[in-house]
């Protein structure tokens, strides 16, 4: 296989995202090199994060018109495009690996890829290191954690998200699929990540999931809340999706998991804190917190750098002795608006840009 093909490949998915960087053994380009064909990763260097329709991509490339179709088509069904359907109209645009590709890899991800990603993983793909990257998933608490006196955006109260989408889908966590492929991992909810709008339509069209309505999916937060998930939708104020996750499997929570100050690094709002009048020292926050951020000593005790704001500890306490409070508003970040302004401040974090390498040159 062209090795050169594949290191240009790799350049171009390090642009997008939370970027896709080389290790020392070289397992991202078996990664790539799995995924990839010569001839579709050829045609993802020609691509942009701009969607665009197959006459208007074969005519901007060279291409037959008719092959093009067919390979952007293939690439899609392969989760290595994202495509738009609207009315009698079809369009296709470049994805990162994470959220992307590797999200998309529900029908293909066996124990080999499992396994390479997971070295992925451990050379150290994710790196959240505040002003140097951003998450592309941000906590926002569970829904009974929040106290009815904090001013609380829309935007950051999952079911007021969910009652915004008229088009829903459900499917498995690639994470926790993944973990199991590996026999690690654990027994929580599979089937619990969200995908609204467009992105729903992909899901269904390419078998990854199964539409549902706004109270199934308002049941499967309860669920996911009841099974101590934390709730991560897409890191912008209107989000494509939605994920429920623990830090078992999570690959952006082991991530921050790694990190000394995760709460540096996420976007939230809120932090935990105990009443230790009213704290028995029953250790249940213990086995509801994702982050290690709780220790017991006469009670129970948050460390503010590692609490990520779920909530998760708060809603099972049995003498209520947790609350969430808010941050300052000098502490508290905004998400970006849109996907594409996402994109494009986490590649301005990175030092990178979101104009594909082969346009940039010209």
């Amino acid at each position: 296989m062209n090795a050169t093909l594949y290191q240009k490949l790799r350049e171009q998915l390090d642009q997008y995202s939370i970027g896709f960087p080389a290790t020392a053994s070289g397992v991202e380009i078996k990664i790539l090199k799995r995924l990839f064909t010569e001839e579709e990763a050829q045609l993802y260097l020609e691509m942009s994060l701009l969607l665009e329709g197959p006459q208007e991509v074969a005519a901007r490339t060279g291409r037959d018109p008719g092959q093009t179709a067919e390979m952007l088509q293939t690439m899609a069904q392969k989760g290595l495009l994202f495509r738009q359907r609207k009315q009698d109209r079809v369009k296709y645009a470049a994805v990162g690996f994470v959220i992307g590709s590797y999200e998309f890899q529900l029908k293909s991800m066996d124990r080999e890829l499992a396994e390479m990603v997971e070295a992925y993983f451990e050379e150290g793909f994710m790196d959240f290191t505040p002003g140097k990257n951003i998450p592309p998933l941000r906590t926002i608490p569970v829904h009974r954690s929040i106290q009815v006196t904090h001013p609380v955006a829309p935007y950051a109260q999952a079911r007021e998200i969910v009652k915004t989408k008229d088009k829903i889908a459900l499917a498995d966590c690639i994470c926790r699929v993944q973990q199991g492929l590996l026999d690690k991992g654990c027994d929580k909810p599979r089937e619990v990540c969200l995908s609204f709008g467009s992105h729903a339509d992909y899901y269904v069209e390419n078998k990854l999931g199964r539409y549902i309505t706004q109270e199934e999916a308002l049941a499967v937060l309860d669920r996911s809340e009841a099974a101590g998930l934390v709730n991560q939708p897409a890191n912008m104020i209107n989000p494509g999706g939605m994920c429920n996750c623990c830090g078992d499997c999570c690959g952006v929570l082991r991530a921050l998991n790694k990190m000394p100050n995760p709460a540096e690094a996420v976007f939230n709002d809120f932090f935990a804190q105990v009443d230790a009048e009213l704290c028995t020292s029953c250790e249940m926050c213990l086995e509801r917190c994702q982050m290690g951020a709780i220790t017991i000593e006469a009670t129970a005790v948050v460390n503010p750098d590692r609490c990520i704001g779920c909530g998760l500890c708060v809603t099972t306490c049995p003498t209520e002795a947790i609350a969430l409070q808010l941050k300052s508003e000098a502490q508290r970040t905004a998400p970006p608006s849109s996907g594409r302004d996402l994109m494009t401040k986490t590649a301005e974090a990175r030092g990178t840009s979101v104009i594909p390498l082969s346009m940039s040159a010209k």
